[in-house]
C-alpha cells in the first residue's frame, strides 16, 4: 500500500489553511473598538505570512472575508474593505520582494469594480514568484464555490463539451477556485470556536484540524509551531487502517 496514504505526520504540512477568528473578542476584552481588533488582526496576518515562509510551508490559505460577512454592520464592512486595500497597497511590494505569490479565491463577480481590479493587480504583480503561495479567501464561501463549479460543469454539458458521466472528483476539483493548488493538510481555527464556517469544505475532506483558544491578534510563532507540532503527532489514515493496524494484519 502506498506510503502516501499512511503519512505518520513526521514532517510539516505543505499547505496550511487558517480561519482567522477572534478580532472582535480581542478588542472587547481590552475595552477597544472592533476596528482596533481588525487592525491588530492585520498585524497577525503579516506575522503569520513571514512565519509560514520561515517554516518552509508551500501554501498558506487565510480566510479573510466570507460571503456571509456582508451581513455585518456597514461601517465594519467598509473598514474591512479599507484594510484589504491598505494591505495590498502597502504589502504587495514586500511580498513580491520575498518571492511570495498571491492568489485570491472567492466570488469576484459580486465585488465592486475597484476591488476586483485590486485583486487582479495583486495576482498579476506576483504571478512569477516561486516561493510561498499566499492564498487569500475573500468574498469566499465553500458552498458558493461548489455551486459555481457545478454550474460551470452543467454549462459544459449543455454546450456538448462535456459528457455527464465524465464528471468525476477530478473534474469538480478542476472547476473549483483552488484548481491549481494542493488540498490543505492542516486547517487551524483560532479563538476557541470549533466549527469550519463554510471554509474549504471540499478541499479539507481529509485535512487535520487544530482548534486553538488563541485569539487571532495574539496568534504568534509559538502558537503556529504548536499547531504544527499537533499535526506532526497525528497519524493520517485517509479512511484506511493506521500503521499499527497494518502491522498487526501483516503479522497475522
Amino acid at each position: 500500500m502506498s506510503s502516501a496514504l499512511h503519512d505518520t505526520g513526521t514532517a510539516n504540512p505543505a499547505h496550511v489553511a487558517i480561519i482567522m477568528d477572534g478580532n472582535g473578542r480581542w478588542a472587547k476584552m481590552r475595552g477597544l473598538p472592533r476596528q482596533e481588533g481588525h487592525r491588530r488582526g492585520l498585524e497577525a496576518l503579516r506575522r503569520t505570512v513571514r512565519n509560514a515562509s520561515d517554516l518552509g510551508l508551500s501554501v498558506l490559505t487565510l480566510y479573510s472575508f466570507s460571503t456571509e460577512n456582508w451581513r455585518r454592520p456597514h461601517a465594519e464592512v467598509s473598514f474591512l474593505m479599507g484594510l484589504l486595500k491598505h494591505f495590498v497597497e502597502k504589502d504587495l511590494s514586500e511580498l513580491a520582494d520575498a518571492n511570495v505569490r498571491v492568489r485570491i479565491i472567492g466570488n469576484r463577480e459580486d465585488l465592486p469594480a475597484d476591488l476586483r481590479r485590486l485583486v487582479e493587480h495583486a495576482e498579476a504583480r506576483t504571478a512569477d514568484k516561486t516561493g510561498l503561495i499566499l492564498v487569500i479567501a475573500f468574498n469566499y464561501g465553500a458552498r458558493d464555490e461548489i455551486l459555481r463549479a457545478a454550474r460551470k460543469l452543467a454549462a459544459g454539458v449543455a454546450a456538448g463539451r462535456l459528457a455527464p458521466d465524465a464528471i468525476d472528483e477530478a473534474a469538480l476539483s478542476a472547476s473549483l477556485d483552488t484548481w491549481d493548488l494542493p488540498d490543505p493538510e492542516l486547517v487551524i481555527r483560532t479563538s476557541g470556536e470549533t466549527r469550519i464556517s463554510n471554509f474549504l469544505l471540499w478541499q479539507s475532506a481529509y485535512a487535520e484540524f487544530v482548534f486553538t483558544p488563541v485569539l487571532w491578534p495574539d496568534f504568534d510563532r509559538a502558537a503556529f509551531e504548536d499547531a504544527l507540532a499537533q499535526y506532526r503527532g497525528r497519524e493520517r489514515r485517509f479512511g484506511g487502517l493506521g500503521a499499527a493496524a497494518l502491522r498487526s494484519v501483516d503479522v497475522a
